[in-house]
């Protein structure tokens, strides 16, 4: 279950322990992410108060990082490859933010094919976690318009809008 960011505390909000060199913010909200502060040696010594402290400077600067940060995402040009493998973990990686892909299935359940690579859904599941903590937005395009970035409306579906393949815009799907 995806856990919300930590966000500046008072002690009666969370549990303060110390592991090593490691400070433990655990959120009494079991649906805040815990956070695991590195502050040294002397956090065995520190207050709770002391910790509380840092643990919020920490947040408060993550949170203005996060406030100026503006993404771009890259997407790899057509003809390039998308996705390469990397030997060390056993698995493809995606070489920029957006992926062209093409949705196939066979005896064994949807295939993903990016470039000329057929990706089982459990080695497209692996190359997606490599985005882990992140968010991700699908959008289904014609096979023939993956190039393309697509119109979108943000609205409630017309009645004959997403059931199926063709999406209500009478354009089936090619075999």
């Amino acid at each position: 279950m995806y856990k919300k960011r930590p966000r500046p505390a008072t002690l009666d909000e969370v549990r303060i322990s110390r592991d090593g060199e490691e400070a433990i913010i655990e959120f009494l909200d079991s649906t805040v992410a815990t956070m695991h502060l590195k502050l040294g040696p002397g956090v065995q010594q520190m207050m709770d108060e002391q910790i509380l402290d840092q643990f919020n400077a920490v947040v408060i600067a993550m949170q203005q990082m996060a406030a100026e940060y503006e993404h771009v995402a890259v997407e790899v040009p057509p003809g390039s490859p998308q996705i390469k493998y990397f030997e060390p973990v056993d698995q493809w990686v995606p070489r920029g933010d957006v992926l062209r892909c093409i949705i196939d299935d066979d005896d064994d359940g949807a295939v993903i094919s990016i470039d000329d690579q057929e990706l089982s859904m459990r080695e497209f599941g692996r190359l997606l976690r490599t985005y882990a903590g992140w968010g991700m937005r699908l959008v289904f395009v014609p096979d023939d318009e993956i190039d393309q970035p697509p119109r979108i409306e943000v609205r409630e579906p017309d009645k004959g809008d997403g059931e199926g393949p063709s999406g209500g815009n009478g354009r089936p799907r090619q075999r």
